[in-house]
């Protein structure tokens, strides 16, 4: 490609097409991937490789990112939208005019690709915590292949784990490749993160995805990217939600009460009976909580949100590779759609597995 042909690109020639993520739990779409597509179906490898060779590499990852942003106008509701940036121009001046022109970005997947070398992750944490503060999600990208190591995971904490096309390929036949989706999934419970596996490409691939609980999948045998918003086949939503098992063991929704509810602005909060008081956003997704000193915690912290129906077990394992300061502080319960429902104390999480290791003698 041209350094010609390049800015006539630039000018407004990048698209993008969305991929269904689905829900393997319930068999319906949870989310899209924007991907970007260029005028005469030039591979994207290619032209982000001309887009670096000519110094153009953040111009060209602005414009991408604007067009997958374009997308959230018609976004349906409860699903999320991924975009992908690379992590060498994650801050670049370009991009962040990008980010600046959202209002929110609530309900934003921030995808961090692994085609370049992140040589510090340390560098990349302002920038991560910006976006997380605006409301975004992180994701990591080709876990298992590549830079994506598991020090890649530890540093950046991500909300999402996507596991690379290389493992998932073939894993009907291959018990080693199980075992680790398996402790990739536990993995990804232990540090409050959802597995994605990418690339299915067979039923036989889905069927065991399915059975081994990994909750989202993405690939061309659920479905391909396309413009707008591709649908699941319906028979297959069916066939996936009939083979789907719920998880085993009593959920946190017995233990739940309901904590106050306060505004960003309120200062040092009324407490009554509780800990914290949850600090939520005009959706009702919670945000961070606030203790008697007013001092408050985002919720993305590690194992501080979970869903009410989370198994207790699974529960107790996320709260305790929580920082210290905070391994003792209440659990923030969601519902399916990401809104506050209510907290479980430590307390009552305890009692709760000490009756039921004494049921089980």
């Amino acid at each position: 490609m041209s350094p010609e042909a390049l800015d006539d690109l630039l000018a407004g020639g990048v698209t993008s097409h969305l991929q269904p993520v689905v829900d393997l739990a319930r068999g319906r779409i949870a989310g899209y991937e924007a991907l970007a597509r260029y005028p005469g179906g030039s591979p994207p490898l290619e032209v982000f490789a001309a887009a670096r060779e000519y110094g153009r590499g953040p111009d060209l990852e602005a414009a991408a990112l604007r067009a997958a942003l374009a997308a959230r106008r018609g976004l349906p509701a409860h699903t999320f939208l991924t975009v992908n940036i690379g992590p060498d121009v994650l801050d670049a001046p370009q991009v962040r005019q990008v980010w600046r022109e959202q209002a929110s970005l609530a309900g934003i997947v921030v995808e961090v690709t692994e085609q370049v070398r992140i040589e510090s992750y340390a560098a990349l944490e302002p920038a991560l915590d910006g976006l997380r503060s605006r409301g975004a999600m992180i994701a990591v990208d080709d876990a298992g292949a590549g830079y994506a190591g598991l020090q890649h995971l530890l540093a950046l904490r991500p909300n999402f784990i996507k596991l690379d096309r290389e493992i998932v390929a073939g894993l009907d036949a291959d018990e080693a490749k199980r075992a680790l989706v398996e402790v990739m999934g536990s993995f990804a419970d232990r540090i409050d993160a959802w597995l994605i596996a990418e690339g299915v490409e067979t039923a036989a691939e889905l069927d065991v995805l399915v059975d081994l609980r990994v909750p989202l999948a993405q690939g061309f045998h659920l479905a391909r990217p396309a413009a707008g918003y591709p649908s699941l086949d319906p028979d297959l939503a069916l066939r996936i939600a009939g083979r789907a098992t719920p998880d085993p063991g009593e959920p946190l929704r017995g233990l739940l009460e309901r904590a106050p509810v306060v505004s960003p602005t309120s200062g040092v909060p009324e407490l009554g009976a509780h800990d914290v008081a949850v600090v939520v956003d005009a959706h009702g997704r919670p945000e961070a909580t606030v203790d008697a000193e007013g001092i408050a915690h985002a919720v993305r912290d590690s194992g501080l949100r979970v869903n009410l129906d989370t198994p207790i077990a699974d529960a107790a394992q996320r709260a305790i590779v929580r920082a210290p300061a905070l391994r003792f502080q209440p659990l923030v319960c969601t519902d399916n759609a990401g809104r506050y429902v209510g907290v479980v104390r430590m307390e009552r999480l305890v009692d709760a597995l000490a009756r039921g290791a004494g049921r089980s003698r």
